[in-house]
């Protein structure tokens, strides 16, 4: 008979405005022994992403919302440790979406193998790598068609999707890209780093004034993970048939009040603009054209990375805090550890 352990990460209230430790709660759940079909999996990495907190309010969205008293489902990767299911033996490295844990047991159908590539961290199939890279590339080919030449303007540039958008943007031909992130050091890693032709920081003055000054050409394409005042800057600057993709809205998650929407949205009628919200679920079958495309530019050493990285499973909900305040550059993980399972 079995007696492991695992710790997981619970919501146990709707958060009003930003989220509060007292929101969540840590809690042991105890596994049974393997069934036909299941593995046990020793998380290594798991995700704390701004999506999950449209999760936490019981209201229709795309997806369903998190049930309270259950462990926050997201994205995570680990290696097996125990296996009832033959196509997935001790030892295989797998992506799921169980989420806030460090052990997770269930249908070896909700895991996905992903090979151990030489010098990549494992870390990077929860970010450049996977969904986040694949937001990026979706955003900017299927949703506003780029088209070489085209000038590209990333809101939250410094962030998990923005650094790889911004790159993903300059490999697909991009002319000029142009990116907002909040303090002067990420400002420079964008440019130094990332490969943007410009970049402001979004609190030194207006948006809208900032991002005037360095797109005097306008843009053609807006890649949005921010919302207001960087969807109402945008909308000023936007040449005739530009394309907006709307991927995130990170500015009104938290706020109690009612958004104020731009005051320009008659451009979108005159300079005949496409906007266009979207999210990942509807495109994965681009997923192996992404990942060709990516794994060629890693391994040609054309794409960098950052990781804000936190150690604990038990500090997941400050790490998911920190990331809803900008506190991470690329892509924020937690390192789970040694956890506390026992087998």
């Amino acid at each position: 008979m079995s007696n492991t352990t695992s710790t997981h990460i619970q919501l146990i209230a709707r958060p009003e405005g930003w989220p509060t430790p007292a929101d969540f709660r840590v809690a042991t759940v105890a596994y049974g022994d393997l069934q036909p079909g299941q593995i046990r999996v020793r998380n290594e990495f798991v995700s704390v992403d701004p999506y999950m907190r449209g999760r936490m309010n019981d209201v229709r969205s795309y997806v369903a919302p998190y049930v309270l008293g259950e462990t926050i489902a997201g994205g995570a990767i680990g290696r097996v440790v125990a296996s009832e299911a033959a196509a997935i033996p001790v030892g295989s490295v797998v992506l799921h979406q169980h989420g806030w844990s460090d052990i997770v047991q269930h249908d070896a159908t909700t895991f996905r193998v992903v090979p151990e590539l030489p010098g990549v961290p494992l870390s990077l199939y929860l970010g450049t790598l996977g969904m986040t890279g694949l937001t990026g590339y979706v955003g900017l080919t299927a949703i506003a068609g780029m088209k070489p030449g085209d000038t590209v303007f990333i809101s939250g540039a410094a962030g998990a999707v923005g650094t790889a958008a911004g790159q993903i943007a300059k490999l697909l031909g991009a002319g000029r890209v142009i990116g907002s992130a909040g303090s002067a050091e990420k400002v420079r890693l964008l440019t130094e780093k990332y490969g943007y032709d410009a970049a402001f920081n979004y609190k030194d003055a207006p948006v809208r004034e900032q991002l005037a000054e360095l797109a005097p050409d306008g843009i053609d394409v807006f890649f949005d993970n921010v919302g207001g005042d960087h969807l109402e800057a945008a909308l000023d600057v936007m040449n005739d048939g530009g394309r907006i993709a709307l991927c995130g809205a990170i500015t009104s998650y938290n706020t109690t009040e009612k958004a104020v929407g731009p005051d320009n949205l008659a451009n979108i009628i005159t300079r005949g603009l496409s906007v266009t919200g979207f999210t990942l679920a509807a495109y994965l079958h681009l997923a192996p054209e992404f990942n060709a495309k990516m794994t060629g530019w890693f391994s040609e050493g054309r794409i960098a990375y950052d990781e804000t990285i936190v150690d604990g499973i038990g500090n997941t909900v400050d790490a998911f805090l920190d990331m809803m305040r900008g506190a991470n550059t690329g892509k924020m993980l937690v390192r789970v550890g040694g956890g506390s399972a026992q087998s």
